[in-house]
């Protein structure tokens, strides 16, 4: 009612005003331009100036309406008129522009302006618009046209908006009063500049008394001293924004702030219990978990993470203590082993610290302790060695059941169980050391070899007598000492050479010596040559003093021819205890060099080959040449022996043709199944007609060739002839056929290749080579000859 109220009383002051400005200025116009147009432009605001142009008669200034106007009738919103409205003349007013007809309409004769439609000023605060005066006759312009601008003026009609709300703010935890925990914003879409309409004050609705906002800024600030997270973390705090300057009447908009309180370190870590007891067995290993201790801290995040130490009970460091990041546990553990026999408490004060140290608004220490008490529980446990390894030494030749050493071991337990040792024979696969079961002595098994295993590494067992399960383990490293007996022998199997055009006194070869044995002192080579070539008129020897000798020639009339291999034994002795020595020989070829030195040939017979031209190469060239004959012998005999294969494949048999049906036949008075013409010389078949429902698989294919046999027989007339009597015989049975080798197909260029149609001589066919490829061969070279002779 009150908003209803004011918009009424607006509107007529508006109308009051509207009607007070649309008096023409006729007077002022006449003045400025003698019979010419004038124009008032209605809603003039006061002390706003005319403005007159000497052209036309118009005079114009802003136009104002209201906005959001909801009356039944469209508003006026001002009056045109021109000093040719007289009276006496047909003229109209036209209106163009922005809204032109649409939201704004003309009166043609009075020159009203009336807004048709509700305006929004946040929409469009302002139209341009223009006026003319045309004849209403013709519509010609009687002037020029006029632009003018009507305003919508604004009204409380937009109340405040948080645009980015709701908003979301933190703080620390225990901040002072008027600490500035965030800013909110909101807008409002009213004119800024016309009235209170967007003059926002805020004030806070929910969220006293802890926090306040400041009624121009907007500024959230901590109101209440002591706020805790741990005792409350989140808060929602309702700002409202108020419109005209928060006066009765404004419209308002409100949003929600969350606020949380972000966590300082203001809390120590604190045991949940005074006094933890824990149980161990003394056969827990080292770095097995012995117990968990927990510090619960009432913050969060870094600040409640703690670190654990032992401060007080562990002199001997038998444990440690670790934190667990997941949980936060402070964790137990061995670091030594436990003896029940001899510790069987431990009392040990535990300390957790806060990681992150700030000081405290109550000033109290970041930390706390507690008690642990741990209880070490005896277990049967395994034989314990006197040490955890042994070292012990033997001579290579030492005799079998020789004591090495021994090893002990006890149990551990107040009881005291008798110990029994034994070897692991899985390292002594050979057996070579044997142990007393009882007292744990080593001794030898099997005869040791320096040169072969210098070291021999076993595990000895110790195992209680009451408990077998009860094992425990001791390595052993045994070391064989050596002794002299081996004796010394070349370094290598050197191929010494002697260049026979060298001058005496030049150095064969440089021999060094080796020794299995290792003796203490080192080792020491003493080179001499055998008694009996100690006069040795060839060479001699010289000790180089580094274990090493160089064999030298004496003279220079060394010959290959002569002699090209020359032996040299050489007694080699150490220096141990007894010393040892063997004889070495070396062997020491004459070889001919080049003046440079460079070796050539050794061979003796290299001096009587061609020079370049060694034996080898002969050889081997002597050899090509006798292959190369043999190949040449080999193939020649067998081009004279090659022949055609006396077995011929039936494919390849141009002898005979056979003919193949898939019918049985019709019997004697079937006279189509069968025509013996077929097997004639089809040169002299006038024609015949075989049968038309049956084709035989291989059609006969006659050839060409000799049809006189020896002595002058026709072997055509011959077989024609026999066939007819064959045709003729009553008794014969059907389908009798004979085979033709006298005839070899057309068109061959080899002719024939029976014996039934040669033209040959007995002189040409000579089979006695037959004879010479086997007795089986020798009877067939036979038949062909009585063949031939018979002239079949």
């Amino acid at each position: 009612m009150l908003m209803d109220l004011w918009m009424s009383l607006l509107l007529v002051w508006i109308t009051c005003v509207s009607s007070a400005s649309m008096t023409p200025i006729i007077g002022q116009s006449r003045s400025t331009q003698t019979g010419g147009p004038a124009a008032v432009a209605s809603g003039l605001g006061e002390g706003q100036r005319l403005l007159s142009r000497a052209k036309r008669g118009w005079v114009w200034n802003q136009m104002f309406v209201l906005e959001e106007f909801s009356g039944r009738d469209p508003i006026l919103v001002g009056r045109l008129h021109t000093d040719l409205d007289v009276g006496n003349k047909n003229i109209k007013y036209v209106l163009s522009g922005e809204g032109a007809g649409t939201i704004f309409a003309i009166n043609e004769l009075t020159g009203d302006i009336h807004a048709m439609k509700r305006l929004d000023r946040e929409e469009k605060a302002e139209y341009t618009l223009k006026a003319q005066v045309v004849d209403a006759d013709n519509n010609e312009p009687l002037e020029p046209p006029s632009e003018f601008i009507i305003k919508v003026q604004d009204i409380n009609d937009n109340p405040p908006q948080f645009i980015e709300g709701p908003y979301h703010a933190s703080v620390p935890e225990m901040s002072a009063v008027g600490t500035p925990v965030t800013r909110v914003t909101a807008t409002d879409a009213d004119d800024p500049v016309y009235g209170n309409s967007a003059k926002l004050v805020y004030s806070i609705l929910d969220g006293q008394p802890y926090f306040s906002v400041d009624p121009n800024t907007a500024t959230i600030k901590i109101a209440l001293h002591g706020m805790d997270r741990e005792m409350r973390e989140e808060y929602l705090v309702v700002i409202q924004a108020k419109d005209m300057g928060g006066h009765m009447g404004g419209l308002s908009g409100t949003t929600t702030v969350t606020v949380t309180l972000t966590d300082i370190n203001d809390n120590p870590p604190k045991f949940s219990k005074s006094l933890y007891e824990f149980v161990i067995p003394e056969d827990r290993t080292v770095g097995e978990v012995g117990g968990r201790v927990k510090a619960n801290d009432r913050d969060i995040g870094e600040n409640a993470k703690s670190t654990y130490n032992i401060i007080e009970g562990d002199d001997q460091g038998s444990f440690e203590i670790i934190t667990d990041t997941q949980t936060q546990e402070g964790i137990l553990r061995l670091k030594k082993p436990l003896d029940y026999e001899n510790k069987r408490t431990f009392t040990l004060k535990v300390e957790a610290t806060n990681i992150r140290a700030e000081p405290s608004p109550s000033g109290g220490p970041f930390k706390d302790t507690a008690t642990v008490k741990i209880t070490v529980e005896d277990t049967d446990e395994p034989p314990v060695f006197s040490k955890p390894m042994y070292l012990l030494e033997v001579k290579e030749n030492a005799p079998i059941n020789t004591v090495i050493g021994t090893v002990t071991a006890r149990d551990p337990d107040a009881s005291g169980s008798l110990v029994r040792y034994f070897i692991d024979r899985h390292t002594d696969l050979e057996r070579q050391f044997n142990i007393n079961v009882d007292d744990g002595k080593i001794t030898l098994a099997k005869a040791l070899d320096r040169e072969t295993d210098t070291w021999h590494n076993i595990t000895v067992t110790a195992t209680e007598v009451r408990n077998h399960s009860q094992i425990s383990r001791a390595n052993v490293a045994i070391r064989v000492m050596d002794i002299n007996d081996n004796a010394p022998e070349f370094a290598d199997e050197y191929d010494a050479v002697l260049c026979e055009n060298g001058k005496p006194g030049q150095v064969v070869q440089i021999v060094s010596a080796v020794d299995k044995d290792d003796p203490i002192q080192g080792h020491y080579f003493d080179y001499r040559l055998v008694p009996e070539m100690l006069n040795n008129p060839n060479f001699t020897i010289k000790n180089n003093q580094d274990n090493t000798i160089s064999i030298l020639a004496k003279h220079d009339t060394f010959r290959r021819q002569k002699q090209k291999l020359y032996y040299l034994p050489i007694i080699v002795t150490d220096n141990g205890n007894p010393p040892m020595s063997s004889t070495n020989t070396l062997t020491i070829r004459v070889c001919g060099c080049s003046k440079e030195g460079i070796v050539g040939s050794c061979n003796a017979e290299a001096s009587v080959l061609p020079i370049g031209l060694s034996m080898g190469a002969l050889i081997a060239i002597l050899a090509c040449i006798i292959l190369l004959l043999v190949i040449v012998v080999l193939f020649v005999t067998l081009r004279r022996h090659k022949n055609e294969p006396l077995i011929i494949k039936d494919d390849e048999d141009v002898r005979e043709n056979i003919i193949r049906y898939d019918d049985e036949g019709g019997g004697e008075e079937d006279t189509e199944a069968f025509d013996i013409a077929t097997l004639q010389n089809p040169d002299g078949i006038n024609g015949y007609l075989p049968r038309k429902d049956i084709k035989p698989d291989l059609q006969f294919m006659p050839r060409a060739g000799q049809h006189s046999g020896p002595n002058g027989v026709d072997v055509d007339e011959f077989i024609n002839v026999r066939l007819h009597e064959a045709d003729n015989d009553p008794t014969a049975p059907p389908y009798d056929s004979i085979q033709i080798y006298g005839y070899e197909g057309r068109g061959s260029m080899a002719g024939s290749l029976s014996s039934l149609e040669t033209a040959s001589s007995d002189s040409d066919q000579n089979y006695d080579y037959l004879r010479e490829w086997g007795p089986r061969f020798r009877r067939l070279g036979e038949l062909y000859s009585i063949y031939n002779s018979c002239g079949v």
